[in-house]
């Protein structure tokens, strides 16, 4: 059982939990701004600031869900990475199929591995984003975090790219010339008539999805604590809608979600935003599990906090 906790929440065990939170510390191949493997417990201890009411919800998501942090999965020392990254699959693979999986990252190669654990057949993986994350390979590997996208699509499933703002020529090309890969560029999101487009085509939706947040796709005015950050961006409300909408579609199998590229940085403004996304993930799925109609025993229940 893992030493940290969500919302100092007791741990449930990992076979009756509600919600598995799976923190990645992850940092191999940073080109930029060095911290992502201090992201998930940056992002956990900042959910202790939180109310335990989810305010647009209307509920206390984990008044009615049990929730449990398991070990965090980092790379071992001396571990190739290829083989970090096929132990992390073995891992996520390994855990119950009925709960909503929630990894925090660490950098955004680990997405990879997680979709080929929990969504094993074709599907959709949503990437909001600053960055297209299409390359072959970066900097002398393939496991770069600047190929995660690259790696989904390779293995069958469709990407829909939302808030990009930085591809390279290859990448450009490849999402003109891929009917697989939908990119919804973050200049574009800010007319109205794009944004409902892309509101429509996630609630339009089917069949099984991941969702990937690079907390790159905020406004750096927001969110300044990432690994690469760019100008423009998407703001809080805009995320959250976006997230609100994919979660809610009725028509999809969502597999899980992941949080990454967090660094954390003094103001603990940019760790706030992921742990309150994250929280906005989780009720958003109770809700549309029902769970805001069952009884009152998550894991709110076993704390007292007058």
């Amino acid at each position: 059982m893992s030493n940290l906790r969500y919302q100092l929440l007791p741990n449930r065990p990992v076979d009756t939990a509600d919600i598995l939170v799976l923190p990645v510390p992850h940092e191999q191949t940073v080109s930029y701004k060095p911290g992502t493997r201090k992201g998930p417990e940056a992002i956990l201890d900042a959910t202790a600031q939180l109310e335990y009411f989810e305010e647009d919800g209307n509920w206390s998501p984990l008044m009615h869900m049990g929730i449990c942090v398991v070990p965090p999965l980092g790379k071992q020392l001396y571990e190739r990475a290829v083989d970090y990254h096929r132990r992390l699959a073995r891992s996520a693979a390994a855990l119950p199929d009925g709960p909503l999986i929630l990894a925090l990252g660490g950098e955004h190669s680990i997405t990879p591995a997680l979709v080929q654990a929990r969504m094993p057949e074709p599907g959709t993986v949503v990437c909001l984003d600053a960055h297209a994350d299409l390359r072959r390979h970066f900097e002398g590997t393939e496991l770069s975090h600047a190929c995660p996208m690259h790696h989904i699509r390779a293995a069958g499933h469709g990407v829909l790219l939302a808030g990009v703002r930085s591809l390279m020529d290859e990448e450009a090309a490849r999402v003109r010339d891929d009917d697989a890969i939908e990119c919804h560029r973050d200049r574009a999101l800010h007319r109205p008539a794009a944004w409902q487009a892309l509101l429509e085509r996630l609630a339009g939706l089917d069949g099984p999805v991941w969702l990937t947040v690079d907390m790159d796709v905020f406004s750096p005015a927001e969110v300044p604590g990432v690994g690469t950050p760019q100008p423009g961006g998407l703001g809080w409300y805009d995320v959250v809608e976006l997230v609100e909408t994919l979660i809610a579609n009725p028509r999809i199998d969502l597999r899980g979600c992941d949080i990454v590229e967090l660094v954390p940085e003094p103001s603990c403004v940019s760790e706030m935003v992921a742990a309150k996304l994250s929280q906005r993930m989780i009720s958003c799925w109770g809700r549309r599990q029902g769970f805001h109609e069952a009884p009152a025993t998550g894991s709110q229940s076993e704390v007292s906090y007058d």
